[in-house]
């Protein structure tokens, strides 16, 4: 925003889309505004339609009374604290430091002086966030409880804005710039004009503002790091040596990030680096795996196609036990399905998230296949191939409504 524009849109004072609000020192302490304070009008511009917020402004007289210039970074460190510690999910923010006239006192000549100001611009966001006093939104020149009704259809809404699948939605803070090139040039074609395509795709998409923007979409599968904007967008991948969770018996673990594809592919070569393989004796001496890659894989894929993105703080989890291996995604299950029907049913919850994936070549194990079949036989191929491999078929289960847990048994002896 032109300095102009924002001296002329505090001297008009608090909107929708405006808080000003002056900063008191005790000593080289910030005695004000609150932290909670803070935290809670930034999550109310958040989880309404975004806006501004001016520290240095007094809201009352609308008059600059400034931020000490040695002092902006102790203001700013604490706009980044609040953002990231005091909001759940963290906030993202852009923070500014700008300079705004003095109005000058009736009778004086010449210009008014100009007085440093920290300007937070806050973006509507993907999310829901909670700050310290609970739920807020933005009405008017205030915020606002959100009462528990209202509550439910935002997060809804915000999960699934009209007909648009959250993977869909533009991403805050994201430029066209941001897209990697290479990535998406995987889903164009040669003959056609790139920057026509990637918006043709849903790769870039307008924000409310008509500013191009990546989708949630694009940021997963076209951007080299996705956890810049999605921070729980990523497997976490943990082996333990015996039958219980036990961190005193983790034997392996890593955080596995990047575009979903490559998550993908590097979940299973955790699962095949860590999984062992015993001997059976039939007609001669035959080595079995512990589990069937075939059923591993399209497991993995299935998770990453059909996890619940708008949840914020949740992560994949890929946890490798003696005896089995459980696979939770957040979310629960998409429309009326339930666990008992997941092999004769199925719905999409990121249907751009898979119409990408459908693209994307599967894992070298696979040379023949793309990485997801849109053909809804994942789930039956998993339940197939792991009852011919142990006899037991998976076992598929909801904790509450916000995670699917995948259990698939390791073939025995071992």
């Amino acid at each position: 925003m032109l300095r102009q524009d924002l001296a002329n849109r505090i001297r008009l004072g608090e909107d929708g889309g405006l808080e000003l609000k002056e900063v008191h020192f005790k000593g080289r302490k910030i005695e004000g505004p609150k932290r909670a304070e803070l935290a809670d009008e930034f999550a109310a511009f958040a989880n309404s339609e975004g806006g501004l917020f001016v520290l240095g402004v007094n809201d009352k007289t609308r008059t600059v009374t400034g931020i000490p210039l040695d002092r902006l970074n102790v203001v700013e460190d604490l706009v980044q604290e609040v953002c990231n510690d005091s909001i759940q999910p963290p906030l993202e923010a852009g923070i500014y430091r700008d300079e705004l006239p003095v109005s000058s006192k009736p009778g004086l000549k010449g210009p008014s002086i100009s007085k440093p100001v920290l300007v937070v611009k806050i973006p509507q966001s993907l999310f829901v966030h909670k700050s310290p006093g609970g739920y807020f939104r933005r009405i008017g020149s205030s915020k606002r409880q959100i009462e528990p009704m209202a509550l439910q259809r935002l997060m809804t809404m915000r999960a699934q804005t009209g007909m648009t699948s959250f993977d869909e939605l533009p991403v805050a803070r994201t430029t066209p710039e941001d897209l990697d090139r290479s990535a998406a040039e995987r889903f164009v074609s040669e003959e056609a004009d790139f920057d026509v395509a990637v918006r043709k795709l849903g790769l870039i998409v307008e924000d409310a503002d008509g500013a191009a923007r990546l989708s949630v979409g694009g940021v997963l599968m076209c951007t080299s790091r996705p956890q810049r904007w999605l921070r729980a967008a990523y497997i976490q991948a943990v082996l333990y040596a015996g039958e219980r969770q036990d961190d005193h018996y983790q034997t392996d673990a890593r955080d596995i990030v990047g575009p979903l594809d490559v998550q993908v592919s590097e979940a299973f070569d955790f699962v095949r680096r860590n999984m062992r393989i015993g001997a059976v004796k039939r007609l001669g001496r035959e080595d079995v795996a512990q589990y069937s890659e075939k059923a591993v894989f399209e497991a993995l894929v299935n998770a990453v196609a059909h996890r619940d993105y708008s949840i914020a703080e949740s992560r994949i989890r890929l946890h490798m036990f003696a005896n089995r291996i459980e696979l939770s995604v957040p979310g629960g299950l998409a429309n009326t399905l339930t666990p008992d029907v997941l092999h004769l049913r199925q719905a999409t919850r990121n249907p751009l998230v898979v119409s990408l994936l459908a693209r994307c070549p599967s894992h070298p194990e696979f040379p023949k296949r793309k990485l997801m079949e849109q053909r809804g036989d994942g789930v039956p191929r998993i339940r197939r191939e792991t009852q011919n491999l142990t006899g037991r078929l998976p076992d598929y289960s909801l904790t509450g409504d916000s995670e699917l847990r995948l259990v698939l048994p390791a073939a025995v002896p071992f």
